[in-house]
Formats: C-alpha cells, structure tokens, sequence
C-alpha cells in the first residue's frame, strides 16, 4: 500500500501538495525494491471520508499522486482505493493512470460504517466500466469490510457469491475488524469454499509472522507493517514479508 498523506480539502492537509507526492514516490521506490507483486495507491489519511462521491479536488490529487507512482513502478500492476466507497471515481482515476485494478469497499449489499450506512455500488460501476471501455481493469471488493457492521445478518458465503456471480467481482477481499488487525482464516476458508476459483486477498493483519497462517490466501494487502517508525515504507520491512510469501509452501 502507499496511503497517501492528506489530500487537497481534508481537515489534516496542511498545504503542502508537492509533498504528499514526494512521499508517495518514496513509498512506491521502497516497495518495488523490496519485491512487491503490485502497488495499491489510496486517500487513506483523508479522514473522516465521505461515503461516496469524492469532491473534485479529492478526485485531482488522487489522480496525481496514481500517475506519479505508476511512473515509478513502471510494469508492476497499479491498484486505486478512493476512499471511503467512490467506486466510479477510482474507476476514472485508474483509467487515467493505466491502473490494473480498483478496490471497492462495498461492492454489493449495505454496511453500517462511522461514515453512516454505505450501500453497494456495482450498478453504477459496472455501467461506467462499459461507457469508459474499462472493463479489463479488475474490481477486488471487500467482503464484510473493516471499519464496518453488516446492516442486517451477513452471510459471508452469500454475499460472496453475489459480489462475483451478480457485480462480477475479479478478486474478493477478506479483512479483520480494523486497519491492521488481524484476518479470521476461518472467513478466508469460507469465501474460497462459496465462489472456488475466485482469488481470495487478505485486507489486513498480514506481517512476516502471520504470513503461514493466512497462506490458503492468493495474495495480501499489506500496509501498517511495512512502516518504519518514521512512518514511511522501509524496503528492508517490504523484502521480509517478501521472504516471508516465498516461504510458503506452493498452492494446490
């Protein structure tokens, strides 16, 4: 993950733009070198987010910041986030960057979230998907995502199944309850047995440590710890979970 620095219009931006992409190439140099498969750009200290419906100048620096970073990255696949659930937004964006893939938070059904309830976008998408020539970039949508509660009873298989079989989903996304925290392998082995075939990602709690046992997974989304204490990617962090992945044993 590079999660950017405030943006444009959020309460923490101090006004220092140049800055913010300064450090998201930085970001992006480390994990290159430490041997990332893929590099996720989001909006990730814009707290408190919106529901949807990023305002333009969220939409302009966020764009900014992804062609930045694919430049330093070259070949490895790119990845938008717009946060907290602007799936349309980071389709535009991906596009624009020659992105390979976006992450939608709620793709299908409704979450209580401290940004209120977030309903599912994948109507919406998927139109704009056609109208943009971009159905090649893959949608990975989130399953129960963190930092949220299910509006009513939450069969994870279901919904599973709805988000690839109903919004076409090309990869899902299995997370623990927040930021860091860490993945239930019994929800990982869940989605795999409701949509086989389906690559299942974990969205949170991967280290070097945990990595064996959340290795039924087909990737991980690694952000918190792969920072250095200054708070920026150290690409010695990067290249231990790297280590860490090839250890394990080859899938089935």
């Amino acid at each position: 993950m590079v999660h950017l620095g405030p943006l444009p219009g959020a309460p923490l931006y101090d006004g220092d733009l140049q800055g913010v992409i300064d450090r998201a190439r930085a970001d992006a140099e480390a994990l290159a070198a430490g041997g990332v498969h893929a590099v996720m750009v989001e909006n990730f200290h814009d707290a408190p987010f919106f529901k949807s419906g990023l305002p333009p100048e969220t939409v302009a620096a966020l764009t900014r910041a992804a062609v930045e970073v694919k430049a330093v990255i070259g070949d490895l696949p790119l990845g938008i986030n717009a946060l907290r659930n602007d799936g349309r937004s980071a389709l535009a964006i991906a596009v624009a960057s020659q992105a390979a893939f976006i992450r939608v938070n709620v793709l299908v059904g409704a979450m209580v979230t401290d940004q209120g309830i977030i309903e599912g976008c994948a109507a919406e998408l998927l139109r704009a998907a056609k109208l943009l020539d971009a159905r090649h970039i893959g949608v990975w949508a989130d399953v129960a995502v963190k930092h949220a509660a299910p509006l009513g009873a939450l069969d994870l298989s279901q919904q599973a199944k709805d988000a690839v079989h109903r919004a076409r989903a090309a990869a899902l996304v299995v997370s623990g309850s927040g930021t860091g925290q860490p993945t239930d392998p019994s929800r990982i082995a869940a989605v795999q047995a409701a949509v086989p075939g389906t690559p299942v990602v974990i969205g949170s709690g991967a280290t070097p440590a945990t990595a064996a046992t959340l290795g039924a997974a087909d990737a991980f989304i690694v952000g918190t710890a792969l920072k250095g204490p200054d708070g920026l990617v150290a690409s010695d962090r990067v290249a231990a979970m790297r280590a860490a992945v090839d250890a394990l044993p080859p899938r089935a």
